[in-house]
């Protein structure tokens, strides 16, 4: 069982950085792909990057591509979302996601979800 809590959340400026941390529980964590999802008020959740376990693919959704990065680190069971440019249409609530098996952008195939941590850019 894996169980994620993200943190990093806050407010920001439009054109400033937030970095994201979800630190994982679980033994396996170096073999689960993992995902950033995020949620703003009213609207469904929305496919933000998924990483595969292995590292070899890495997709982005095409509002994020160039200013969002993810990143990995086994050691300390966390993965990162580092956030640079922000807009303020990227306010949402975040979320990790991971999954041992599958490594979608729907947001259904994936097995273990964050509480979430919120974003807000002000313009």
């Amino acid at each position: 069982q894996v169980q994620l809590i993200e943190s990093g959340g806050g407010l920001v400026q439009a054109g400033g950085s937030l970095r994201l941390s979800c630190a994982a529980s679980g033994r396996t964590f170096s073999r689960y792909n993992m995902a950033w999802f995020r949620q703003a008020p009213g609207k469904e959740r929305e496919f933000v990057v998924r990483m595969h376990w292995s590292g070899g693919i890495t997709d982005y959704a095409d509002s994020v591509k160039g200013r969002f990065t993810i990143s990995r680190d086994d050691a300390k069971n966390t993965v990162y979302l580092q956030m640079n440019t922000l807009k303020p249409e990227d306010t949402a609530v975040y979320y990790c996601a991971a999954s041992p098996t599958r490594f979608s952008t729907t947001e259904g195939s994936w097995n273990y979800w964050g509480q979430g941590t919120q974003v807000t850019v002000s313009s």
